[in-house]
């Protein structure tokens, strides 16, 4: 018996609600898999023990959390009770950076059932690999004077080893797609990273000479994710960028609800944490139609992080087959609530054994 010790993070919002949710589905995938076992830790951190404790976890949180083999988070944030750069930064980027989670994985694709927002979607399938640990999201930088005088800098870090780490994940992730990486680059505009991000692409390449590459600007290639997605396989951009190509490739899906997330510490010396795309999500918090699927989608991606690809791609099938249904939340077209989505799904599970 394989087991896996989770540390589960509800978070805020509508994490709180999906969470358990998602966990069944996991222990249903448990019981029919019968070699596996999840053994849970629930931490309360989020706004609200922020409110209670003046920080967002406990100083040595992360040494609690890397006891565990995986994190699993549900979703961080309530601004109108902890300002968002506090509530990011003392949570969810400061597991990313303590636990080297340096490469951020997204998929997007054309689920069964589901409508995207465009029309021309033609059944796109594509995968986002984000720098993680650095770029434009660096803490190096500062504010000076006041008042008029008032200066802010913020600066940009791309290191070789981060960048090429990133590209080179994406080439060999392709290598068991579809043999295509799309570069996400601004260097008409940025003078410094991005020709030296699209250096570091060209090096790369040369080592996969069997991969079609394109090297693409951010402001077209967000463009044509919208207009032409199937055009894209697997794509890889620098921490902002990533950023946001993942919740457009999200939200053309039909709802950024269902967009699951891995960041990886590829080295496997820290847990790697999955969360779903999609925030707190306050407005729709406590009506019981949240989403479920992004969450149950990232727990895929978890199996698939601990070698149960075939379990994981039999679960992302069974979400589909409920999907095509029409088992779905109103996000997405449906009618359905939270508990029945993932109830359907549960269900189906099930009946493999």
């Amino acid at each position: 018996m394989k087991t896996i010790e989770l540390a589960v993070i509800p978070g805020d919002g509508i994490g709180k609600e999906i969470m358990p949710h998602a966990l069944n589905v996991l222990d249903a995938v448990a019981e029919v898999h019968g070699g596996i076992q999840f053994k849970k830790k629930e931490y309360p951190w989020s706004c609200e023990y922020y409110l209670e404790h003046g920080e967002m976890m406990p100083a040595n949180g992360l040494d609690q959390l890397s006891q565990s083999d995986a994190v699993f988070l549900g979703a961080v944030g309530n601004p109108e009770l902890v300002p968002d750069h506090v509530s990011l930064w003392g949570l969810l980027i400061k597991i990313r950076r303590g636990f080297q989670q340096s490469l951020n994985v997204r998929y997007a694709k054309q689920l069964r059932g589901i409508n995207p927002t465009i029309t021309n979607a033609n059944g796109f399938d594509l995968v986002v690999i984000r720098e993680n640990s650095e770029g434009e999201y660096s803490e190096i930088g500062g504010r000076i004077h006041s008042g008029d005088d008032e200066i802010v800098i913020q600066n940009a870090v791309f290191t070789r080893k981060a960048t090429e780490r990133a590209i080179r994940y994406a080439f060999e992730l392709a290598k068991k797609r579809r043999n295509h990486v799309t570069s996400a680059t601004k260097s008409n505009g940025i003078v410094y990273s991005m020709p030296f991000w699209d250096e570091v692409f060209k090096e790369t390449a040369k080592d996969y000479v069997d991969v079609d590459t394109r090297s693409t600007h951010i402001d077209a290639l967000s463009a044509f994710l919208v207009t032409r997605p199937a055009d894209f396989d697997v794509i890889v951009a620098s921490n902002l960028f990533g950023d946001i190509l993942t919740d457009i490739s999200a939200a053309v899906m039909g709802s950024i609800g269902i967009g699951p997330a891995a960041n990886l510490n590829v080295e496997g010396t820290f847990p790697s944490m999955f969360e779903p795309v999609h925030g707190s999500a306050p407005d729709i918090f406590g009506q019981g139609i949240a989403n479920p699927i992004g969450q149950i989608w990232t727990g895929k991606m978890m199996l698939d992080h601990f070698d149960e690809t075939e379990l994981g791609t039999k679960l992302i099938e069974i979400v589909e087959d409920v999907t095509e249904l029409g088992i779905k939340t109103p996000d997405v077209g449906g009618k359905a609530s939270t508990s029945e989505v993932s109830n359907a799904i549960i269900d189906r599970v099930k009946k493999l054994k």
